[in-house]
């Protein structure tokens, strides 16, 4: 399994975008430097009345499938 952390600062408003369908993808750059999109749904259990703030680390397979997602 292979993992990536990012972090992530996506304010309420910017998130209802998401949550609206008008954007379908996340975009961050990892601590290591790599650029990682994924789907921003997502992110849909982690969303705070101010938004999403934190450090993640996403989890996916050798063939780049996503496995899971937590905070940090």
């Amino acid at each position: 399994m292979q993992t990536v952390i990012v972090d992530i600062h996506i304010s309420s408003e910017q998130y209802l975008a998401h949550y609206q369908g008008r954007v379908t993808d996340v975009v961050a750059r990892a601590l290591d430097g790599r650029r990682v999109r994924f789907p921003s749904n997502l992110l849909q259990p982690f969303l705070l009345h101010d938004g999403i703030r934190g450090r993640f680390q996403i989890e996916f397979d050798r063939n780049g499938k996503f496995q899971g997602i937590r905070r940090l």
